[in-house]
Order: C-alpha cells, then structure tokens, then sequence
C-alpha cells in the first residue's frame, strides 16, 4: 500500500491524514513541527493519554473542548482541582469522561510542578530523549523506540500515569523529537527544516 496520497493542492502527504476532515490541517501545520513550550506538551501528554485505547480523531474534535475544560492546561491551575472538579469534569459531556484519566491529568500537573523545580523546564526534560537520526526507523513503521521506552519508565518513576511506551512516542512524534512524515510528503522537509532551525533546550 503506497504510504502517500494526493492532497486537494496535487501534493503528496502522508496517507493517515486522508482518514478525517479534521486531520489535513493538523498533519500541515502541527504534527512532527519541533516544540519547545510547556504547556503545549502537558497539553499534548494530556491528549494522548486521554486517546489511549481511542482515535486521535476522537481526541482532536473535542480538543477546544479540553482546553476549556482544563484552563487551557495550565498546570499550574490543574494541580490545584479538587473533587468537585472532577465531578465537574465527569459530567462534562465535551470530553472523554474517563475518572482514571482525568485523575492522571491532575496527578500529572502536580508532577509536572515537581519536575520544573528539578529540571527549570519540561522541555528541557523531554528533549535530553531526543533520538539520534541514524538510529530512527522508517517513518510510521514502528509504536514505540528506546527512547520512548526509556521517557516513559523515567516519567512512571516520577508519578505520571498514562504514560506508556507507546502513547510517548505518538507524543514524541507530534512534538518533533522525531520527524515520521514518510518520504515523499510535501510537510517532511518543512518539518526537518524546523527541525534544522529549532533551538534545543539546554540542559543543567
């Protein structure tokens, strides 16, 4: 099965963003583009451990819905919700009503706190597992790698919940510590440009 398809503009992409209307715009202009701010990737380890065991489809239509019901992932906001909010949230019907995951979104803003005391930045965390591109595989052929193996075993270590091997590296893949667009599509050289020009975190 070829792993491109023609887009509306005659250019090739990626063959997954042909699956929704929704997906197009986000494979254009979000995914595999490198991120450096915090609340963007709380806000994407949120999502994706919401989509555990659903779409991403599912998560991306109810993703204003999230924010809003989250503060727009300020984790800061997040750590401090109570049970009232989590009754709040469970009757939300704009989100996934999942308690476990809910209480790992609160559980993880808390860790989040912990982890900026030690580390200044999550993105100064989450970028010291970058992978090294000669050890990558072929773009989309692959759930999980080393290092998100070994992201995940250290974020369990340190309380988060919903963060499994393979959830991490849908993260990581969204997030540009990898760039999975498949040869061929138009957005791979884009992001590997952004890649080329991304200023990584340093770390301590």
């Amino acid at each position: 099965m070829r792993k491109t398809i023609k887009g509306q503009d005659g250019k090739l992409r990626c063959r997954w963003c042909d699956a929704a209307p929704e997906f197009p715009d986000y494979h254009d202009t979000e995914w595999g583009f490198p991120v450096s701010d915090d609340r963007r990737l709380f806000e994407k380890l949120c999502l994706e451990s919401f989509q555990s065991g659903l779409s991403w489809r599912t998560i991306l239509t109810k993703r204003e819905n999230f924010r809003a019901a989250f503060h727009h992932f300020d984790f800061n906001k997040i750590a401090r919700f109570t049970k009232r909010d989590i009754n709040r949230l469970l009757k939300d019907e704009g989100i996934v009503r999942h308690r476990g995951k809910i209480e790992a979104v609160i559980n993880n803003a808390q860790r989040m706190q912990e982890l900026i005391k030690r580390e200044g930045s999550l993105a100064t965390f989450i970028w010291r597992y970058e992978p090294d591109k000669k050890q990558l595989a072929k773009p989309q052929t692959v759930s999980t790698s080393a290092e998100s193996i070994a992201l995940s075993k250290e974020l369990k270590k340190q309380g988060w919940k919903f963060v499994g091997p393979t959830t991490v590296y849908a993260f990581m893949q969204a997030m540009g510590l990898i760039n999975d667009h498949v040869e061929g599509c138009v957005i791979r050289l884009k992001v590997e440009r952004a890649r080329k020009k991304f200023k990584r975190p340093k770390f301590k």
